[in-house]
């Protein structure tokens, strides 16, 4: 999921930078997760990447989950500085955080919008998820919780199985994370977390304080990225990777040009 986002959001940081300042840029596209990415910013290796919240806030600093966006936020950008003397620039927009997504069919005859909207069919419907999902606190257990929600029957499958199943009509709903782009491809309904159960996990560049200190204004120009993409819009960018083929640089920097961050 995250090598997903490092070649899209490298390759628009790159071409924003390039194109908005006399600085080159290396990109470096095969860092894989988190913790190469993270050591290489913390060691000077990379001058920046760009990474969740959430996992700022629980995979790095290991601290327990939080449902307020804006309290994660202002939480890790003083502990990475104090830290890490790591700033986190103004988040991008999209969150990609855990959600649920019912078929077509489900929509065309409950037209539901929100999870609190589903609660009131959910004992007629089947709920297809990974083990994951229905063993953590943050997922399915704890939404019944939040929502009091109760379904007909859920089935544990593989990642992988899920939109086949939701296709086929072996299962109604199905939990995926927000951006992804098969929800596009299948066509799917993502229903609104109307009680912000899911934690937050909206994108954000992660920069080295002593980059910004060299280059003045490179954080105001990393910052035009700020709110641009919300979770429908890179959806679809990804939809136009996985599914159709497309090149991710060509993808990012048409978008750009869409926005007039670049000509």
């Amino acid at each position: 999921m995250i090598s997903l986002l490092f070649i899209y959001m490298i390759n628009m940081l790159a071409t924003l930078i390039e194109k908005n300042t006399d600085l080159k840029v290396v990109r470096k596209l095969n860092l894989g997760g988190t913790d190469i990415a993270f050591n290489a910013l913390k060691s000077g290796g990379i001058d920046m990447y760009v990474e969740y919240t959430g996992t700022g806030l629980v995979n790095i600093l290991k601290k327990p989950s939080q449902n307020n966006a804006d309290t994660v936020y202002n939480e890790i950008k003083k502990d990475f500085n104090d830290k890490y003397n790591l700033d986190w620039l103004e988040p991008i927009g999209f969150n990609n955080t855990y959600t649920l997504a019912v078929s077509p069919s489900v929509e065309e005859k409950y037209h539901p919008k929100s999870i609190t909207d589903l609660t009131k069919i959910s004992d007629n419907l089947v709920l297809g998820s990974t083990m994951e999902f229905t063993e953590r606190p943050d997922g399915y257990p704890g939404l019944q919780k939040a929502y009091n929600i109760n379904f007909k029957s859920v089935k544990s499958m593989d990642s992988g199985l899920r939109y086949p199943a939701i296709q086929k009509g072996d299962v109604d709903v199905i939990d995926a994370f927000s951006i992804d782009g098969m929800l596009e491809a299948f066509t799917l309904i993502v229903l609104k977390d109307d009680k912000n159960f899911f934690p937050p996990y909206y994108a954000a560049p992660l920069v080295r304080n002593d980059t910004l200190k060299k280059h003045p204004g490179l954080e105001s120009v990393l910052n035009k990225l700020a709110g641009q993409i919300d979770d429908e819009t890179m959806r679809k960018l990804n939809y136009k990777v996985d599914k159709l083929g497309e090149d991710p640089k060509t993808v990012a920097d048409n978008f750009l040009k869409s926005k007039g961050l670049i000509k």
